[in-house]
């Protein structure tokens, strides 16, 4: 049974057309991934089909009745609230039946007659319906998810606005979870996961009943939980039978076809404009040329090929040759109070660390006590004094809404002239109109490609990447991933992508909270 139609969806989005007459049928109980090259529109997708933006033509038709969820992380949530407020929030419309058969019960003790017999109808009725719909159990069933996710970590009593932007996202995913929607509608859940919580995902997702579409970057994600794909490209959504490597088979066949379709109607288009520039002045072929024009009116042109944006990185080194390049001595780090202690780290110059653990136990801490952003609350470190450091952060919100990635890389460099500008973000895949439009406007893993661009120029020997994955296609993971293997120095990596982190490095850390 289909329960969602998208029937010749068309949508520009700042000048570029991202899809063009596209089709769609989603049925009951569908696992699906979307997925796409940075830039071809997978959130905008989403966004169309949660109603959030309206296309320029075409329908996005629901089997009436239908309920949605979405996962957008950059909601903004009341940071007022507790963390179990928030998710109880997701049974409203069951508190609301409680309050009403609260209400009854008031009136039944006065109530006398037909219209007692008519208040005890009613109270049945809701009674059995709570029952029914897990009311009375609420509170395991929130933490059964909840836990599965990790939020148990930072408590059910903690204020949302005491929260990091990651454990907000798994708040959210976790509610969206609790709703128990008809169709869910997932952008890069896994982002703000750890490996834990990817699993138990994982298994989620795997045993639940009714539809999903999830955008993610994750492949090994992806073949785990999809039985279809659907590929954006070219202005078409297209839909396969399968998990991700599957498609990956088919995707270079249909790819190789439509280059084939697209050769020969061009030579077609250039067949019948020839036709007509020689015969529309002469009065007795004009009427042919008319025709031919006719034909090319009514033809249903195709976009040119979709390239694949190439990209490389390479990380400059500074050599430097030391057994005790980086070394950690009891550290302790946190704010207020401690989140991982007794930290014994050693890393020669050429080490690559993998720096693994739950969301909010305090990696990123760790980041910011070793670059002595923040102080450590006990404990010693030491870097070697001829490290050159680069640091990738996680997240990065550009202030200024105007700023371009031609903008963004000249304030970083600015003894670079135009040419080496856009040499630089064109070697990152950032090319043409895409390096002045407003970064605001770029996906996020456009954003990260224009962010490395820059780092990318700068000699170092330590590199320190805070999930530096976050948003990337293949094509740019790859790139990324061959980069920080060739690179002669050390790297420290907290990533939540198991095979990512493990073909790289040969060091792990396991970060625990304290107890």
């Amino acid at each position: 049974m289909s329960v969602l139609e998208i029937k010749n969806l068309s949508h520009r989005y700042d000048e570029k057309q991202l899809f063009d007459k596209a089709n769609l049928t989603v049925n009951n109980g569908e696992h699906i991934g979307v997925v796409g090259l940075n830039g071809v529109g997978k959130s905008t997708f989403i966004n169309i089909i949660d109603k959030r933006i309206s296309q320029d033509e075409g329908e996005v038709n629901y089997l009436s009745g239908i309920r949605r969820g979405y996962l957008d992380q950059h909601a903004t949530l009341d940071p007022t609230l507790t963390v179990m407020d928030y998710l109880s929030g997701a049974f409203d419309y069951l508190y609301e039946k409680s309050f009403i058969l609260e209400d009854i019960y008031e009136q039944m003790n006065v109530a006398q007659g037909d219209e007692l017999d008519r208040l005890i109808k009613k109270s049945s009725k809701l009674s059995e319906e709570l029952v029914e719909e897990g009311f009375y159990d609420l509170d395991s069933k929130i933490k059964k998810v909840a836990n599965g996710l990790g939020v148990n970590k930072f408590g059910y009593n903690t204020v949302i606005g005491t929260l990091s932007g990651g454990e907000r996202a798994k708040l959210m995913l976790s509610r969206l979870l609790l709703t128990e929607n008809d169709i869910m509608l997932l952008d890069e859940p896994t982002n703000f996961l750890d490996i834990e919580h990817v699993d138990w995902l994982v298994k989620y997702l795997n045993s639940f009943k009714k539809t999903f579409l999830v955008i993610s970057h994750d492949a090994a994600f992806l073949d785990k939980v999809c039985k279809f794909i659907v590929n954006i490209e070219n202005g078409r959504i297209k839909k396969y039978s399968g998990n991700y490597s599957q498609f990956l088979v088919q995707r270079e066949e249909d790819a190789r076809q439509y280059e084939d379709e697209y050769r020969r109607q061009q030579a077609e288009i250039k067949r019948l404009n020839d036709y007509i520039e020689r015969n529309k002045a002469r009065a007795s072929t004009a009427k042919m040329a008319h025709s031919r024009q006719k034909m090319l009116d009514r033809m249903d042109v195709l976009q040119k090929p979709f390239e694949i944006t190439e990209c490389s990185f390479s990380f400059p080194y500074t050599d430097v040759n030391a057994k005790e390049f980086f070394k950690t001595k009891k550290l302790t780090v946190g704010y207020d109070k401690p989140l991982v202690s007794g930290i014994d780290i050693l890393m020669n110059s050429r080490d690559k660390l993998w720096i693994r653990g739950t969301n909010g136990v305090g990696k990123t801490t760790f980041i910011k006590t070793i670059l002595r952003k923040i102080k450590a609350l006990e404990g010693s470190f030491f870097i070697h004094p001829e490290a050159r450091i680069l640091y990738l952060e996680q997240e990065v919100t550009f202030d200024d809404a105007a700023m371009t990635a031609v903008d963004y890389y000249s304030l970083n460099r600015p003894m670079d002239n135009v040419k080496q500008v856009r040499q630089a973000l064109a070697q990152v895949g950032i090319k043409g109109e895409t390096a002045t439009r407003p970064l605001v406007k770029l996906s996020g893993g456009e954003q990260v490609r224009v962010r490395l661009s820059v780092l990318t120029k700068s000699s170092s020997n330590l590199l320190i990447l805070d999930e530096p994955t976050n948003h990337l296609d293949s094509v740019a993971k790859a790139a990324l991933m061959n980069a920080i293997k060739e690179y002669d120095g050390a790297v420290i990596l907290v990533s939540h992508e198991r095979e990512f982190a493990l073909k790289i490095c040969n060091l792990i850390f396991d970060a625990k909270p304290v107890e």
